[in-house]
């Protein structure tokens, strides 16, 4: 005798994440995925808002295992195919500005 089965597939909405951190406990990880987007309110102008949404999704140490594992495969195929993945250029300069002014704002104490 067949046994049918119905499945309901809910796709969910797109998630561009700007920026991740990733938190554990002992039986849990915690990847934070967060979309900052600006704000244009035109009653406002003298203040900028920023929206931040978060998409966590945790799981078990084991399963976080496997999903590294299938990044790090998925990361070999791109640039096997596409080339080395580089840091973009914009970043390289707003971390070389980041970086400039953090020597300005440290005391020298050496003279």
């Amino acid at each position: 005798m067949e046994q049918k089965i119905n499945l309901s597939i809910n796709d969910g909405e797109s998630f561009y994440a700007h920026q991740t951190s990733i938190n554990f406990n002992p039986t849990m990880v915690f990847f934070d995925f967060k979309n900052i987007s600006p704000r244009i309110d035109e009653r406002s102008r003298e203040s900028q808002t920023f929206a931040l949404k978060h998409n966590v999704i945790m799981m078990d140490p084991y399963q976080s295992l496997l999903l590294r594992n299938a990044l790090d495969k998925a990361v070999k195929d791109y640039e096997k195919r596409f080339g080395k993945i580089e840091e973009p250029k914009a970043l390289k300069k707003v971390d070389k500005k980041k970086k400039k002014q953090a020597k300005e704002d440290i005391p020298n104490y050496f003279g």
